[in-house]
């Protein structure tokens, strides 16, 4: 039977192949974060084979109340967002629909400007387009509530820091061009494409990328199990917050993904199972290994340290040698994953088929410490 034909959850870390002694420390530990409010809330869950632990959840649901964070809790868990787009792009390529190769002015001709002729989607996909991470005027666009579109007009006016394909710095906007692509073939809204295509497959009833205006309604609206984030200074007075309506609903395809550990966990057994779980098959095989292995060895132009110390699938981190933040210091060469700055992680390991999730709302930028020390603990529990 594959690793992961089906998902057992159990109350027993023993069944799920975890030290019960090292998972119930990971608990007490969690539990004095939130208690001192280093941590609002946190919730998490631990998977091998098979099984799965039940989810453990602790804190509060808003910052400042003692309501316990709600059963069906729901996250907005950032830059988790950019490998599941990078899934949707790859389901394209297996549908003949792009390349890897194929230049994003192919599909989106207005973006123009120097060196930019030459970005692959192979490159956004890599963090090595030399985009910028965020636009210079990021912040008043956020600000003024502005749609997508409008800062798809920006990345087609930006500078490049880079010449493609030469180095390496991690560019949400590359991911934003990749949610337009996508709807430009499809004709879909991303948001769309990827609940019709991954999401409703998979039964991940509780994810969406940005909150549909139907989650606002109701006596007892979706939107109300959404966990509140510790605000960092930079929103406190801004227009504009993690916690509004305008950002929930926007739809960020770099970081606008709401959803809960119990659907993280089917994307994630998914992608242990090469592409396939319980009657859902999302991608192939071969897709699978091509995403989850270093892109930036076959770029001749990229420094040998770029490619050696700080790896990159497609759409996927991989394991940096030497670098603890967010993912830890105990995980196998084969492990892939994401974190996302609301205090988020997921990480699977293919080579003992286990996984790992963490969404908590307390902002982790940009050193993790929280989940890079949960991790540990989680990777050392595994017997």
């Amino acid at each position: 039977m594959p690793p992961f034909a089906e998902l057992k959850p159990s109350q027993d870390p023993a069944v799920v192949g975890l030290c019960p002694e090292r998972w119930t420390g990971i608990s007490k530990q969690a539990a004095a974060w939130c208690a001192a409010d280093a941590i609002p809330a946190i919730s998490y869950l631990m998977g091998k084979e098979s099984n799965a632990t039940e989810v453990v959840r602790l804190g509060r649901q808003q910052v400042n109340s003692d309501k316990p964070l709600a059963t069906d809790s729901i996250f907005l868990v950032a830059s988790i967002t950019k490998p599941i787009v990078g899934t949707a792009v790859l389901q394209l390529l297996e549908q003949g629909e792009l390349m890897l190769n194929d230049k994003v002015r192919k599909f989106i001709p207005e973006f123009k400007g120097t060196g930019k002729n030459s970005i692959t989607l192979r490159h956004l996909l890599t963090h090595s387009s030399g985009l910028p991470d965020m636009l210079p005027n990021d912040f008043d666009l956020r600000n003024a509530h502005a749609p997508l579109s409008r800062f798809i007009e920006g990345i087609c006016q930006a500078d490049l820091l880079f010449t493609p394909g030469e180095s390496v710095s991690y560019q949400s906007m590359g991911f934003c061009l990749l949610g337009e692509v996508i709807q430009r073939i499809t004709s879909l809204p991303c948001a769309d494409y990827l609940h019709q295509s991954i999401f409703a497959p998979l039964q991940m009833h509780d994810t969406a990328l940005g909150a549909p205006d139907n989650w606002y309604e109701g006596d007892k609206p979706k939107a109300n199990r959404i966990a509140e984030i510790r605000l960092p200074e930079t929103q406190l007075a801004a227009n504009w917050n993690w916690n509004e309506k305008y950002w929930q609903s926007l739809g960020a395809p770099w970081g606008g993904l709401l959803t809960t550990p119990e659907d993280l966990s089917r994307f994630a057994a998914m992608m242990l199972n090469e592409g396939h779980f319980e009657d859902a098959t999302i991608l192939s095989p071969a897709t699978v290994r091509v995403a989850t292995t270093n892109q930036l060895n076959a770029m001749i132009d990229m420094p040998e340290k770029e490619r050696r110390c700080r790896p990159w699938g497609l759409g996927w981190k991989l394991t940096w040698p030497g670098y603890s933040a967010h993912f830890g210091d105990l995980h196998s060469p084969n492990t892939f994953g994401h974190w996302g700055s609301t205090g988020t992680l997921l990480w699977m390991d293919p080579e003992n088929n286990s996984f790992g999730i963490i969404l908590c709302t307390e902002p982790q930028e940009p050193h993790g410490p929280y989940l890079a020390r949960m991790t540990n603990r989680m990777r050392a529990s595994i017997r």
